[in-house]
């Protein structure tokens, strides 16, 4: 286990130096990771920090909300509407890594673009040693790892935490006094949605894995998974009311794990898999099934893309 002190310092002590007399950008999502990354710069470098959020369309249900009240002390803060951006450059786009790419490239151009307003230098990311493990095997691209552009108009890119497991940024955002809705948050993907959705990022698709999210969310806080989710996989045949209708298949997944390198499924009683599925099925009338992913990492990853 990291010591945390130790590390707040010297973390703290690498930003400033890197960043020197400059300024810097950090993207904020609202993870652990990348509010932990914040409150570290902003503890290094003060108002030389913007701190950018980028409502990229692929959010959880009140997320843009939720963060403008939560980091309202940062002056700097910036709130970048970029939904009709993302989904632009996802239209038509089905493989995985090509999501995540575009994700982590679009990203990338939302920052450029506040950075020059602001004449910041440097980006600093939320980074954490399993993302750089992920990226740099064969498992997956992170959209803040492998799946950023070739071309960066940044002179240097500060990660502090990039030698952290997820545990362990919990233990630092704590001794950074940060609200337990963040330090005790389940982690979600930086690309967002996008990963929870197989195939093409459509409206329609978005909007059934934001609302059913936002219900497994709600639904499985008494077990404290490590992270817990729901995503659209594909269509089936179902029966709604009198009708027959080919409707979204959503499938819930909620695992255990220490660090995210490995998980194992999560045991729910069947009540509560039954309000699961008659809170999604409910709640929007395309989607016709709810399954049950009781799969492990290995074999399976956490999220689907």
């Amino acid at each position: 286990m990291v010591d945390v002190e130790a590390f707040i310092e010297e973390a703290t002590a690498e930003i400033a130096e890197e960043v020197g007399d400059k300024n810097a950008v950090i993207g904020l999502s609202g993870g652990v990771d990348s509010s932990t990354a914040a409150a570290l710069a902003y503890e290094a470098i003060g108002d030389q920090l913007t701190a950018v959020y980028v409502d990229t369309g692929l959010m959880r249900k009140g997320e843009t909300d939720e963060i403008r009240e939560t980091f309202d002390y940062m002056d700097s803060l910036r709130i970048v509407e970029a939904q009709d951006r993302f989904l632009e450059e996802l239209e038509g786009e089905t493989d995985p890594e090509e999501k995540r790419h575009i994700i982590g490239e679009q990203f990338i151009r939302e920052f450029e673009t506040v950075a020059r307003e602001v004449d910041a230098d440097y980006l600093v990311q939320g980074t954490i040693y399993p993302d750089r493990i992920e990226s740099e095997g064969t498992i997956k691209s992170h959209h803040n790892v492998g799946g950023l552009p070739e071309r960066i108009d940044f002179d240097g890119i500060v990660e502090p935490m990039r030698d952290l497991y997820k545990d362990e940024v919990r233990e630092v955002a704590r001794a950074l006094d940060l609200e337990e809705i963040i330090s005790e948050r389940m982690p979600f993907p930086g690309p967002g949605l996008a990963v929870r959705i197989i195939g093409e990022v459509t409206e329609e698709k978005l909007e059934v894995a934001r609302e059913a999210n936002h219900v497994v969310e709600e639904e499985l806080e008494e077990y404290e998974p490590w992270q817990a989710l729901a995503a659209v996989i594909g269509k089936a045949t179902g029966v709604k009311g009198d009708n027959r209708v080919h409707g979204w298949v959503v499938a819930v997944r909620s695992v255990e794990s220490r660090d995210g390198m490995t998980a194992r499924a999560q045991e729910l009683d069947w009540e509560t898999l039954q309000r699961m599925q008659s809170r999604i099925t409910g709640a929007h009338e395309n989607v016709a099934r709810v399954v049950y992913d009781v799969t492990h990492k290995p074999p399976a990853t956490i999220e689907y893309e």
